[in-house]
């Protein structure tokens, strides 16, 4: 089945009184500027009926009046420092149809067939783009994509639920808060942790390129493990139980399942013992911030924690040992953490010329493993008008080693984890992701 693209058009915001002003811009906080310079893509499925495009085109522009971010484009002001021109140039809004059931293609998984699902990642100006593909049964799916350094997910998600409460004419509130400028450096600034070499390095004389593994692309596939309730339930009580140490609760869901994955996967990757494998795991720092950051903070506010452990060591010693490396790394990245970073990004990095660690184009990790959780995005508020997606999942990203965990479409607290692996390691951790051993 083909993909028809019946138009494409620039959607503009749409204001209720008097425009604001399109020569403003606001700068990249210090937490934009270390995050992925590229586009994000979530797939979305509905079944029918589902509001016209028309409908979800208004709704568009009324949702942009309030999150002006999107509408906008990437820029520099005088300084040469980037920052987002609040130029009203619009989103891309394409519509597209396929002569076909969505049945035929379920179940959708990560694969270069979701490409023709939204608009592609690279070589755009606009910050957002919409994807709208009606199926001949009726069925709609709604490819989005983000520029990261405008937003994170947590960002991304409040501007979806916002878009369809637009659509269905009801109040947008709360609000986002757009103040990027709430993050300045204390007096005088205290630099407590150590920032080259986690969040920032020194910038590279000989760029790595795209591409750099491109020979090795066709050997990565992104395959979707499902776990259970029970399973889960199961997986938490084991990995909970005391190891030496004294745990006054138990871990959570998020913890042990990242930390029987770590274990899986580096099984089944066949990593020698003598290597340290680590995990990036992505901390929201709206809870960890004191005073806290309100939920609807715009723009991006995540670090990371790195647990590490000798190979050995890791699979030797039951799960509590490896739950215990990622609550314990989590828990380090606390307010006095970040305090540390917003002091360090403005103080040190210009001076240094550093740049950030995530800008690497390798697209083969092991023996580390990237996470990123969407566990608490609320997915399910994302209502056009027609009822919730019954299916959300990550466009294809093959990069060996990534790791994504999604609240499953069945919406029963089951777990759906995206891992992206050789095809010759695919077997082994399919044998061993679901022994509780």
């Amino acid at each position: 089945m083909k993909v028809k693209i019946e138009s494409t058009r620039i959607v503009k915001p749409v204001y209720e009184g008097i425009s604001p002003s399109i020569s403003n811009h606001i700068p990249l906080s210090v937490f934009d500027r270390v995050t992925y310079d590229t586009h994000i893509a979530v797939i979305y499925a509905y079944r029918p009926s589902t509001p016209s495009n028309t409908t979800i085109e208004i709704g568009l522009q009324r949702a942009l009046s309030e999150y002006r971010e999107f509408a906008g484009r990437l820029g520099e002001n005088g300084k040469g420092d980037r920052v987002i021109c609040l130029n009203d140039k619009g989103v891309r809004f394409v519509e597209a149809s396929l002569d076909g059931k969505l049945d035929q293609l379920m179940p959708l998984k990560p694969s270069p067939v979701l490409f023709t699902l939204h608009p592609r990642l690279s070589g755009v100006e606009e910050l957002l783009q919409v994807q709208l593909t009606r199926f001949s049964c009726g069925s709609l799916v709604v490819g989005f994509t983000t520029h990261h350094l405008v937003a994170d997910g947590h960002s991304a998600s409040n501007f979806l639920v916002a878009w369809g409460k637009a659509c269905r004419g009801l109040d947008m509130s709360p609000l986002p808060l757009h103040d990027r400028t709430i993050f300045q450096p204390r007096k005088p600034p205290s630099f407590e942790f150590e920032h080259r070499g986690v969040e920032y390095k020194t910038k590279s004389p000989i760029k790595d390129l795209p591409g750099k593994f491109d020979y090795l692309l066709d050997d990565i596939v992104m395959h979707k493990a499902h776990f259970t309730v029970e399973f889960l339930s199961k997986l938490k009580a084991k990995a909970s139980q005391s190891n030496g140490a004294n745990n006054d609760k138990p871990y959570s869901t998020f913890e042990s399942l990242v930390a029987h994955l770590w274990r899986s996967i580096t099984k089944a990757r066949g990593v020698g013992a003598l290597e340290t494998s680590q995990i990036r795991i992505s901390v929201n720092g709206r809870m960890r911030l004191n005073p806290r950051v309100p939920n609807e903070y715009f723009g991006n506010l995540v670090l990371w924690a790195f647990p590490r452990a000798r190979v050995k060591k890791l699979l030797r010693e039951p799960l509590p040992y490896a739950a215990k490396l990622i609550h314990d790394a989590i828990a380090r990245v606390n307010n006095n953490y970040f305090r540390s970073f917003i002091d360090f990004a403005t103080q040190k990095a210009d001076k240094e010329d550093l740049e950030p660690t995530v800008e690497s184009y390798d697209s083969v990790l092991c023996p580390n493993l990237e996470v990123d959780s969407w566990l608490r995005f609320p997915f399910y508020d994302f209502d056009f008008g027609g009822g919730s997606p019954y299916m959300f999942l990550p466009s294809y990203s093959p990069t060996e080693g990534m790791l994504l965990l999604l609240p499953s479409f069945l919406g029963d607290g089951s777990i759906d984890a995206f891992v992206a692996l050789f095809h010759d390691t695919l077997a082994s951790f399919k044998q061993i992701c679901y022994s509780l051993d």
